[in-house]
């Protein structure tokens, strides 16, 4: 049988790109909040991801469960179920972290699958067939799924086979988030006439994460200990890494000083409070709502386009509708009087 090595993984790993924004307004720098990039390790302890690669065995609901007890936390979340015995990649989130994993869930994910055929397939048929399979595709979640059994559709941004013989096939495939790969297979299997399992899979990133910059869950518990016997924060501070950093692949905007603590209360956001814009930004798309020092202040449904803010700055329309609150009250100074 194939194995999944390390070289494969690290030679068919995938980038991610970041945005271009469009400056709506000046701001002003005022002595408020805290740049991701300088939270201490308590900070961190309270609202931050770290990136497990998870073994074969248990769930991924017993890795969050196992990371809040090694940690000594209250509360802990994964984003993006893993079978037990799938491995790789599993962003574990901390405390109020929590709040924005829904974004991993939803983020593209990339994997290394080992293929099964129960008869004899040569590569060109194979490599026909994931070419018919790339763009969108119809699947049914599986009935051990944790999600309603319903018809959906899910992109296939490529797949690229690695390895082949006439009865196993190792490829990579880059896809929307909430994919099955044991449904892909086994469609892609029905469709060659021959039929076909998922053998092995391995997550090997998830939105921005990758399998290279993941820790074992010995590796983790490790750091952790170290730091709290000898004080010694390098390791562990390497590993906690902000909740905006789950961020990075969706569209934001950023708002001025004076707008924090209004959205912080639920208030909706207008044209005025905007400082910056991500261009790609869309209508209806899910956006996060950042200081000027990139702290996450909400996650907010665009109910404009970049486009239409850049072309009316002055205007006071809404743009943004409020979905979850990240950041706490009070953080900010209060700018804002209620009617």
């Amino acid at each position: 049988m194939m194995q999944i090595s390390p070289f494969i993984l690290e030679a068919y790993s995938v980038g991610f790109l970041g945005d271009n924004l469009y400056k709506i307004s000046d701001t002003v720098s005022a002595p408020y909040g805290t740049s991701p990039s300088e939270r201490s390790i308590d900070q961190l302890l309270e609202s931050s991801v770290v990136i497990i690669n998870k073994q074969a065995g248990p769930s991924s609901h017993q890795v969050a469960a196992w990371l809040r007890d090694s940690f000594e936390l209250d509360s802990t979340g994964h984003g993006g179920t893993l079978d037990p015995n799938v491995t790789g990649v599993l962003p574990i989130s901390i405390g109020q972290a929590s709040k924005v994993i829904k974004v991993m869930q939803e983020s593209p994910k990339e994997y290394v699958c080992l293929m099964k055929h129960y008869q004899s397939q040569s590569k060109i048929n194979v490599l026909d067939m994931f070419t018919k399979f790339t763009g969108p595709i119809y699947q049914i979640p599986p009935f051990q799924a944790a999600v309603k059994r319903e018809l959906r559709i899910r992109r296939i941004y490529e797949i690229e086979m690695l390895e082949h013989t006439s009865k196993s096939t190792l490829f990579r495939v880059l896809c929307e988030g909430g994919t099955y790969i044991r449904n892909l297979c086994e469609d892609i299997g029905s469709a060659l006439g021959s039929g076909g399992i998922m053998e092995q899979l391995i997550r090997t990133k998830s939105g921005p994460f990758s399998i290279e910059n993941s820790v074992s869950m010995i590796e983790a518990h490790d750091m952790y200990k170290a730091w709290k016997d000898s004080g010694d924060k390098t390791k562990l501070f390497s590993i906690l890494k902000p909740l905006e950093d789950m961020l990075v692949d969706i569209p934001s905007i950023e708002i001025k000083d004076s707008a924090v603590d209004a959205l912080c209360h639920g208030a909706d956001l207008g044209v005025p409070g905007v400082a910056m814009v991500s261009k790609k930004m869309k209508r209806g798309q899910l956006i996060s709502i950042k200081t000027t020092r990139g702290e996450a202040i909400a996650l907010a449904r665009a109910t404009v386009n970049a486009d239409e803010i850049a072309e009316k700055p002055k205007s006071k329309g809404k743009v943004a509708k409020l979905e979850r609150v990240i950041m706490k009250r009070g953080t900010y100074p209060r700018e804002w009087k209620t009617k």
